[in-house]
């Protein structure tokens, strides 16, 4: 290739480049659209949902980031979100430190019309007064638990066993040194060696924090699980881990990663519940420092339109809330009791609560946990 060719390629890549940055300085300058930041999960939301968004509402333009888990997503609320996605945990704390706002629910039909009943006896907190005003101030999302995903061609768990010691002694089981993933995330991690152990995930009990931190130390310098949360789904699908810590609707996309990567016939992927464990509400709020909180309404609204819901339910693979969306489910999932508990089944479960208390001890052992070597 001649010098000349490079040098009229770069001189036409620059002039490009200028043209487009004039492009963007004048779209910019004549976009008239009212600018709506969401902060959501990562990887927790249809492909197209944000494109149809701003197609229904010509007069938004939507910012759309994302955040790992509640604990990184907390202190960067300083900065103006127009709707944030945490879980019913991180949302009880909000109300009492005054960050979020009450909805308007004359603004909230699709809400008002769809969501399951179930949601509003739901105890979301231990503070009753707190409980009894969530949905004053927050949409359920999605919903999920928390069991483990294994490798059923790697890993033997009696069939039919609910018993944590069995399910979660998988995290815990030398042989699997470098073979298991636990999330980067506190109250799932503490969790899980909580119920573990024998203790409610709940527990404020000295000596049974101190024997479930100790469990993490210990997990942590013998068995080297992999630490994150998206990352552990394509861990888990490649074969790369035998098991894992997941939250229901993460089972169901690993599966379809592992039929993508062609290893159906290699990896007989399960998700398993112990008594005992986690279920979660990860629900649709608006910041108190919010900036457009007419659109924040549209879009909590919108996102419980029955097909936006169907589509965002089957793309991230998580329970939906919305009973019209959940009649338009293959009778395969909306049938799972691992994905849709029954009473009974969530009579067995815990919601994590939130109190300074709570945030105090859980904070000191993830702490310790996280510098040990």
């Amino acid at each position: 290739m001649s010098k000349r060719f490079h040098l009229s390629r770069r001189i036409s890549s620059l002039a490009l480049t200028a043209v487009m940055a004039a492009s963007v300085v004048f779209s910019t300058a004549c976009d008239s659209r009212k600018e709506l930041v969401v902060y959501n999960w990562g990887e927790y939301i249809a492909e197209d949902t944000i494109t149809k968004f701003e197609k229904a509402y010509p007069k938004y333009k939507v910012v759309y980031r994302t955040f790992e888990d509640n604990e990184s997503m907390y202190p960067t609320l300083s900065n103006s979100y127009d709707v944030i996605i945490p879980s019913e945990y991180m949302v009880a704390r909000l109300i009492r430190e005054d960050r979020i706002q009450e909805l308007d629910w004359a603004k909230l039909p699709n809400v008002t019309k769809y969501m399951d009943p179930m949601f509003r006896s739901v105890k979301y907190s231990q503070d009753s007064e707190i409980s009894d005003i969530m949905l004053e101030y927050a949409i359920p999302y999605l919903y999920c638990t928390v069991g483990l995903v294994y490798d059923a061609n790697r890993v033997e768990i009696p069939e039919g066993t609910t018993d944590p010691k069995v399910i979660w002694g998988v995290l815990f089981d030398e042989q699997y040194k470098n073979q298991i993933g636990m999330y980067k995330s506190m109250r799932e991690s503490i969790g899980v060696a909580l119920n573990y152990c024998g203790y409610s995930i709940n527990t404020l009990n000295d000596a049974e924090l101190e024997e479930a931190k100790q469990v993490l130390l210990d997990q942590k310098s013998k068995i080297s699980p992999s630490l994150g949360v998206d990352n552990l789904k394509d861990k888990m699908a490649s074969g790369e881990l035998a098991a894992s810590v997941a939250w229901s609707g993460d089972h169901v996309v690993i599966l379809d990663r592992i039929e993508e990567l062609g290893k159906s016939d290699d990896i007989d992927m399960q998700y398993i519940l112990p008594t005992g464990s986690n279920w979660s509400v990860d629900m649709m709020c608006i910041p108190t420092n919010a900036k457009n909180v007419d659109g924040a309404h549209d879009f909590i609204n919108y996102m419980y339109d029955p097909d936006i819901a169907l589509a965002n339910c089957e793309y991230v693979g998580y329970s939906t809330p919305n009973t019209a969306a959940r009649d338009l489910l293959d009778p395969e999932i909306s049938g799972n009791l691992s994905y849709y508990p029954d009473a009974a089944t969530f009579a067995t479960l815990e919601v994590y609560y939130s109190s300074s208390e709570y945030e105090e001890k859980y904070t000191e052992i993830w702490n310790t946990v996280g510098a040990s070597s």
